[in-house]
């Protein structure tokens, strides 16, 4: 007579459930992998699979290992007495009411390319570090080695559930800057829209927007920084991650 393991369809605790499902969802979003691949890989019907992720079924023992395998990564957490979660560990609903363990994969310092306005063959490129600030309950951003110091700017990060992207904001004096990118891919690169101000002559501004890419510093081995040209080591390097934008359809741009 076969004996059944009992303990496989032990069922996790609610906050156990509620953490899997957490790192579940990170990890679909940072390896962009899809609910019903994850699925199929472990062997699950993306019935099951969604409603241990909605919260509306705990998850088994069983179902969790299997998940495991599937995407390579411990889900379960050593046993340990939850603290109450601060108060300024949680950013505002109009940022997306994000945690701070939620995020901490965004944390990290990049360098930032985009299309040089004024010279159609050139690169620009500086240096932004995504940071946790308590004093406002936030990610934050601040960007640093531009070559045009008057334009960096600090601002605010956006993580909302709903549509998967990431907001890098800027509100002074009601002028708005929006950067919209993608979840981090596998290597931590993010991909997206910047939409702002382009400088002209005297007090001439032009609204324009361009791609733009989030390339972790410790990718790119010897970083060039500033207007970076078509005879600079690392300018194919750089339009390459540009042309990535597009090429793969992490940002889309119309022709009229």
């Amino acid at each position: 007579m076969q004996i059944q393991d009992k303990s496989a369809d032990k069922q996790l605790s609610d906050e156990q459930s509620r953490e899997i499902a957490e790192t579940i969802r990170e990890e679909l979003a940072r390896c962009r992998i899809s609910r019903q691949a994850l699925a199929e890989q472990a062997k699950l019907s993306l019935s099951t699979l969604e409603k241990v992720l909605g919260g509306r079924r705990p998850f088994t023992l069983a179902t969790t290992v299997r998940l495991e395998q599937a995407l390579g990564v411990s889900l379960r957490k050593s046993p340990v007495v939850a603290a109450p979660q601060a108060a300024n560990d949680v950013a505002p609903d109009s940022l997306g009411s994000y945690a701070h363990r939620a995020v901490t994969w965004l944390e990290d310092v990049y360098i930032t390319l985009r299309p040089s306005f004024g010279d159609k063959d050139a690169i620009f490129a500086y240096r932004t570090e995504i940071v946790w600030e308590p004093k406002v309950s936030s990610l934050v951003f601040r960007e640093g080695d531009r070559t045009d110091t008057a334009y960096e700017h600090t601002g605010e990060v956006a993580v909302p559930h709903q549509s998967g992207f990431i907001y890098l904001v800027i509100i002074k004096h009601g002028q708005h800057r929006v950067i919209t990118v993608s979840r981090p891919t596998v290597a931590g690169e993010m991909y997206g829209i910047i939409s702002t101000l382009r400088a002209g002559p005297g007090s001439q501004l032009t609204p324009i927007a361009a791609p733009i890419a989030y390339v972790p510093l410790r990718n790119v081995p010897k970083p060039s920084l500033g207007r970076v040209g078509p005879g600079d080591a690392n300018h194919a390097l750089y339009g390459k991650h540009l042309r990535r934008t597009v090429e793969e359809s992490f940002a889309l741009f119309l022709s009229v």
